[in-house]
């Protein structure tokens, strides 16, 4: 399966088409975000995670790093602009790079580190569907890509990167 989505022509455009799917989801989220009068305000989502975090069955903890990671980087969430400003920029850019095909496995795994997050504070939402994607996207790696701007951008930055030069195949 990683074999074909990494070298076939036809997940090649399937994977196009999820790529920019999601990329048009995450843009069109982020952009009511950061054009919200003002500003979007990511602090009642985050004070709620903190005040009520994901539990078990056991009613414990489901993830303690996360919830101290919350309040660590948001002092006990009364410091939430930045995360504010990074949930918002961050569903743009992501977006962008999934449409356009510009870094797209940055882009992809991005994208899944903000879904996790979401999920993590418990926002289930369309992030699981989204966390499907973002996943098939990066184990299609450049495949995911060909069909954007990364034709262009890969081999150039693998021309100058020495590191970037090996291809790891599965």
């Amino acid at each position: 399966m990683v074999k074909w989505l990494r070298n076939s022509k036809i997940s090649m455009c399937i994977l196009t088409i999820l790529r920019i799917y999601l990329g048009i989801q995450w843009v069109l989220d982020g952009w009511e975000k950061i054009t919200t009068k003002g500003g979007f305000d990511a602090s009642g989502l985050i004070q709620s995670a903190i005040k009520n975090p994901v539990l078990t069955p056991g009613k414990t903890k489901a993830f303690p790093w996360y919830d101290w990671f919350l309040n660590f980087a948001t002092n006990q969430g009364h410091s939430t602009s930045s995360f504010s400003f990074l949930v918002s920029w961050g569903e743009f850019l992501v977006g962008l790079g999934l449409i356009f095909g510009t870094f797209t496995l940055a882009a992809a795994f991005f994208g899944l580190v903000m879904n996790y997050s979401y999920l993590g504070a418990g926002v289930v939402s369309v992030n699981p569907t989204f966390i499907f994607i973002g996943t098939l996207l990066l184990v299609g790696g450049y495949n995911s890509g060909r069909l954007g701007l990364d034709h262009w951008v890969t081999p150039y930055l693998r021309s100058k990167i020495g590191f970037l030069e090996n291809d790891i195949n599965i």
